[in-house]
């Protein structure tokens, strides 16, 4: 049974309500036991972009398509960027918090150029918003420039990595991106074979922390045997 390609349509739906900005954004990396969990955004005009065949949950991509698909993505969109929680910034803030501020930090890239009205979250968590705050204000330095607290209407959409180009667009960017990461890590530590399993709970790596001890980029408040 084949799966419909994700679409524009809800992004057209919001540009006609007065939207013309929009950011699709999603993470990776939230069940892994090593590395960072990374989010992606994608800004485009939704009254005026087209579609970008191809593009798809990164999920449901082979690794070189997912590669190969950077590119376009970068250039169809109007902003873009990743933003990144270290394993101890997990640790220390916990799963939720640390996702909040790996979406804050690529927000804050994509605002040194143009500030989307309404950002497109994958799931059924907001965890970009701030807590009990229906919108997100963020006040954060880029490259020394202070940005102003400007809000952001957030809202959740199920399954729309799967449903929504824009969210689909930065899935492919943030998996793409973690993933290089944790392969760079795999040279320095090829023990726990990151540049097969990115960090993700197999057996192999749960055996090998086992038997070598976590190091610094393993999520040490987790189970990791």
């Amino acid at each position: 049974m084949s799966i419909a390609p994700p679409t524009l349509l809800w992004e057209r739906e919001l540009a006609a309500q007065g939207y013309t900005l929009v950011a699709g954004c999603d993470e990776v990396g939230r069940g892994a036991l090593a590395g960072p969990v990374s989010v992606g955004v994608v800004v485009i005009n939704a009254a005026t972009a087209s579609e970008l065949p191809g593009v798809k949950d990164s999920k449901l991509l082979r690794e070189p398509v997912r590669q190969a698909l950077v590119p376009a993505i970068e250039e169809w969109a109007l902003a873009h960027a990743v933003g990144h929680a270290e394993a101890a910034e997990i640790d220390a803030v916990g799963l939720m918090a640390a996702l909040r501020l790996a979406g804050t930090r690529a927000l804050a890239q994509v605002a040194a150029e143009l500030l989307p009205g309404f950002v497109i979250l994958d799931g059924n968590q907001d965890w970009l918003s701030v807590p009990v705050q229906p919108e997100l204000r963020f006040g954060v330095e880029v490259a020394d420039v202070e940005i102003p607290g400007v809000p952001m209407t957030v809202q959740t959409r199920i399954k729309a990595d799967m449903t929504c180009l824009s969210v689909a667009a930065a899935s492919v960017l943030a998996k793409v991106e973690r993933d290089s990461i944790m392969i760079e890590h795999a040279t320095s530590y090829p023990q726990f074979g990151w540049e097969h399993n990115k960090g993700y709970a197999t057996a192999a790596h749960r055996s090998a922390i086992a038997a070598h001890g976590p190091n610094d980029f393993h999520r040490k408040s987790w189970r990791l045997t």
